[in-house]
């Protein structure tokens, strides 16, 4: 006899377009003050809104959701200490540009995901990296700040008064839309299981993954790690890379290429070649999503998690201390220490 499980119910949504914008990012680096930096943002976010315009004219009114890549308005610091990286390339959300994503996200009803770097008035000796989402009707839904970065500050640095300013929840926040359940993940964070995963427990269905990556016709890790997320949590991946970064001391299509979209099965449904592009833009089907969410199956991954297992190793196991800055002023020679100090205590 079969026991046939009754179907669960959810609230339809529409399909509904999605696109991995892959456009190129300009630097700010070579710029000698605040103002000049602040004029090529606003150039740069000039020249992105009028692309994310002319791709909805030629893709067509069901474009609802817009991944834009890591560096669309600064590029990274490249030589630059904390401090003069703060003073040029960071904002606040109150910012004008902004002001002026949330303004285009109401016209051409829109959601709208990127990456830039902030000030926070808790923490004013840093900054953090940190992808947003803006919704359709002009609202700033959801903000995460980067978990895991080799050379910037993160909340886990600062991960006690992190909390007490923010709480648990501001450190993997999902938020509940229109289009399903969103969640950001930035760049090289899809190399990290265990950041989708948390994003998955708390119900995201579709990963908005701002990156800046190198590009290779062979199988990149990270372009390996986007169908891996995809898969092991039954969830889409809008993956949106940067059609090169120029302006700045490195081959300029070194990171140019691979935006995608994989489907909750792992498949590729839409992938950019290379140079800017909106090829990598696909349909996306929430209730077919939660449909396979909701079957009794091998392939059912998240169904058949035993997150007790695992609980005691990542409780009992402290490779990378967290609080890091609590007491101490950030810069690269702390993060190489820090990193030393880890691998020393993987290699006992």
């Amino acid at each position: 006899m079969y026991l046939v499980s009754k179907p669960i119910l959810f609230n339809l949504i529409p399909r509904y377009k999605a696109l991995a914008l892959q456009t190129e990012c300009f630097a700010i680096n070579s710029c000698d003050n605040r103002n000049s930096a602040y004029q090529q943002m606003q150039k740069s976010l000039k020249t992105v809104l009028g692309e994310i315009r002319g791709s909805k004219a030629f893709i067509g009114p069901d474009l609802k959701l817009v991944v834009l890549p890591e560096y669309f308005l600064t590029s990274f610091p490249f030589g630059e200490s904390l401090e003069q990286w703060k003073e040029k390339a960071c904002l606040k959300t109150d910012d004008d540009l902004f002001s002026q994503m949330k303004k285009f996200c109401l016209e051409q009803s829109i959601f709208l995901s990127g990456n830039f770097y902030e000030l926070d008035d808790h923490f004013p000796d840093l900054y953090f990296q940190s992808s947003f989402i803006i919704d359709d009707k002009g609202e700033l839904i959801l903000k995460y700040r980067r978990l895991n970065s080799m050379f910037a500050p993160t909340p886990h640095d600062v991960l006690d008064d992190y909390i007490k300013f923010y709480g648990d929840d501001a450190l993997f926040p999902v938020v509940d839309t229109a289009l399903g359940k969103l969640a950001c993940i930035a760049s090289e964070e899809i190399m990290y299981p265990e950041i989708a995963r948390c994003f998955m427990m708390r119900g995201a269905e579709i990963f908005l993954h701002s990156s800046s990556e190198a590009g290779s016709p062979q199988l990149t890790h990270k372009d390996i790690a986007k169908r891996a997320r995809a898969i092991e949590n039954m969830s889409y991946v809008i993956s949106s890379n940067s059609a090169g970064i120029s302006g700045i001391s490195f081959p300029f299509a070194a990171t140019d290429g691979l935006s995608k979209i994989v489907g909750y099965e792992g498949h590729v449904l839409s992938e950019a070649g290379t140079g800017g592009s909106m090829v990598a833009n696909s349909y996306i089907d929430i209730n077919a999503l939660r449909d396979y969410r909701s079957k009794v199956s091998m392939q059912n991954y998240n169904a058949r998690q035993r997150f007790e297992l695992y609980a005691p190793s990542y409780a009992s196991y402290s490779h990378y201390p967290p609080n890091s800055f609590a007491s101490k002023n950030p810069n690269k020679e702390l993060f190489i220490n820090t990193q030393l100090n880890v691998i020393k205590k993987l290699q006992k």
